[in-house]
């Protein structure tokens, strides 16, 4: 079972996480899902201008101001205030117009039927699965749509990922998301059995440019870092990746990142 307090909450393994810690390197350094996964998106059919969607774990809003810049009527969601702060500075900055509230994904608190469309970009593996999943086919309409997505680099052999995983590894043994390959069957075994139907996936690879400032940025925000690891111990992993970076991979670099999506249709 996930539970929560304020901007943290427990794992299913009993490990504290809390994201909230880490909105300033969400806000500047974490990559956002690509415009042609929205574009994607749209060629589906998965997504409908005018559609009232609400975006689960919305985190700084990655997800819900993709979708409202299509023109889709959006509610984000997330338990992280400071999140929800940074996603409305974002919406203002980009001139769009969404809702962010606080609240759980396994009791939003919102109306029955009030959306055609529920997302959770980067956050499905966080919540309690069988609560989340009657959750939204409360929150849809018949025929209203899930969709789960998450946009993962990829640590391959040598790459700067792959060894910025292995020193993640060195200072936080107990990390169980190491080599994660970005695709994810156990989110369309949820669709399965969560009594959706034409559930579908697709997944592409796509290249994401950093430099070292930005790659230490981006991996504070690292589930095993950022919202897991102490100030102290930030800190050093911290040191020690600059010190890698400069010797193994300087100036600018290019990670491969997947996209994966699921989507089922409420029946």
């Amino acid at each position: 079972m996930v539970t929560s307090t304020g901007s943290a909450f427990h794992d299913r393994d009993g490990r504290t996480i809390d994201f909230g810690r880490t909105v300033a390197d969400y806000d500047q350094h974490r990559p956002g899902f690509p415009e042609s996964f929205f574009d994607r998106l749209l060629s589906e059919g998965w997504i409908v201008p005018g559609q009232r969607a609400m975006d689960l774990g919305t985190g700084t809003g990655s997800v819900a101001l993709g979708l409202a810049a299509r023109g889709l009527d959006v509610t984000g969601l997330d338990i992280a205030p400071q999140l929800l702060d940074a996603a409305r500075r974002s919406a203002a900055s980009q001139g769009l117009t969404a809702r962010f509230v606080e609240g759980r994904a396994e009791a939003t608190g919102l109306g029955d039927g009030s959306f055609e469309l529920v997302s959770a970009g980067q956050c499905w593996w966080w919540f309690d699965t069988d609560q989340a999943i009657r959750e939204v086919r409360r929150l849809l309409t018949p025929g209203g749509r899930l969709l789960i997505c998450s946009f993962s680099y990829l640590a391959l052999p040598g790459n700067v990922a792959d060894r910025t995983e292995e020193l993640i590894l060195r200072h936080n043994p107990s990390w169980p998301k190491a080599g994660w390959r970005g695709v994810h069957p156990e989110q369309v075994q949820a669709l399965d059995l969560g009594g959706f139907g034409q559930v579908e996936s697709f997944s592409y690879v796509t290249d994401v440019g950093f430099d070292a400032a930005g790659w230490r940025g981006r991996m504070r925000t690292c589930n095993g870092v950022g919202s897991a690891m102490g100030p102290d111990e930030i800190d050093r992993f911290d040191r020690d990746l600059a010190e890698l970076l400069a010797a193994e991979f300087p100036g600018e670099f290019a990670v491969a990142h997947r996209v994966f999506a699921a989507s089922g249709i409420r029946i």
